[in-house]
């Protein structure tokens, strides 16, 4: 559905995208990460034909972006940047002006996809009522105005509280699980990106970092959260002894392979040091995504 490869985009001196590589399959929620000024917006801009490539071939839905903009894009949905509205309209009223920019929709679809946000019953509602929440399922409902296969979603969840947060998460699922849409989400919310997606990539100064499937974004090795007395001085007796093979965050180590706790404990007591806890680190996206960052600050 998607697919990226060698994409460059330069802005005179700037380069926001080097040497892009992606491809998304139909059927998937992709999540797109990494922080402010990371090359993820740009990106999302050269899928949808608003920002040109500077180098590097892109395909929507197996047309290319640069040379057949109107048939990539004919089965894409997109919410990108922050959507506009005519807030002394109703929303119903809305979706009718903002379907004429790219194709007639009928009243039965703009019905239909009202139904499918669940603004029903407000579609009549100017849109000044309307919370943050209600916008953010308007600019959804827009996007599936065209009956896309393929929903590209930048940022859907901003500035949205976490009952709102929540009731966008559900609507994705229910989209992908009951509409067949292939999704692809950029977001700052590592934790609904863990929840919604099944593969991710990691942009970081333009480059890509990492991308595979969420259980590929776990460290090797068993993790386990040591507090003692001097965290420093047991990492290197842990070391020296082939215990461990990797530390971070003043608190977590990496066993090697066959070691269990059970040996730590007994060679940091041997050693006349203090252990308050040993106990087993569940890794999440959080955690993973911010030792990337931290690996990639260190190796620059």
């Amino acid at each position: 559905m998607i697919q990226l490869k060698n994409v460059c985009k330069r802005f005179g001196q700037r380069t926001a995208v080097e040497d892009l590589n992606l491809a998304v399959s139909g059927g998937e929620i992709y999540g797109l990460l990494g922080h402010n000024g990371a090359g993820k917006s740009t990106a999302i801009g050269m899928m949808l034909g608003q920002v040109w490539p500077t180098a590097g071939a892109i395909k929507i839905c197996g047309h290319d972006i640069t040379t057949s903009r109107s048939r990539a894009l004919e089965k894409v949905g997109a919410i990108f940047e922050a959507p506009a509205f005519y807030d002394y309209l109703s929303g119903g009223r809305n979706l009718e002006i903002l379907s004429t920019y790219t194709a007639p929709t009928s009243r039965r679809r703009i019905q239909e996809v009202i139904e499918w946000v669940g603004l029903s019953g407000r579609e009549s509602s100017r849109v000044k009522t309307y919370s943050h929440g209600m916008r953010a399922r308007l600019a959804l409902a827009q996007a599936l105005l065209p009956n896309p296969e393929l929903l590209i979603l930048d940022e859907p969840g901003s500035g949205l509280d976490p009952e709102g947060i929540h009731e966008m998460r559900q609507t994705i699922l229910r989209l992908h699980r009951e509409l067949g849409l292939t999704i692809l989400l950029s977001s700052h919310l590592l934790h609904e990106i863990e929840q919604l997606c099944t593969r991710i990539a990691v942009l970081n100064q333009g480059r890509l970092v990492f991308e595979g499937n969420l259980s590929e974004a776990r460290p090797r090795g068993q993790w386990i959260r040591l507090k003692v007395g001097d965290f420093a001085s047991a990492v290197n007796t842990l070391r020296e002894a082939q215990l461990v093979t990797e530390q971070r965050d003043g608190q977590l180590v990496a066993l090697a392979q066959g070691i269990g706790t059970d040996q730590v404990v007994e060679l940091l007591v041997h050693a006349g040091m203090t252990v308050y806890e040993v106990a087993p680190e569940q890794e999440n996206l959080e955690a993973f995504y911010l030792g990337l960052m931290n690996r990639q600050r260190e190796g620059n």
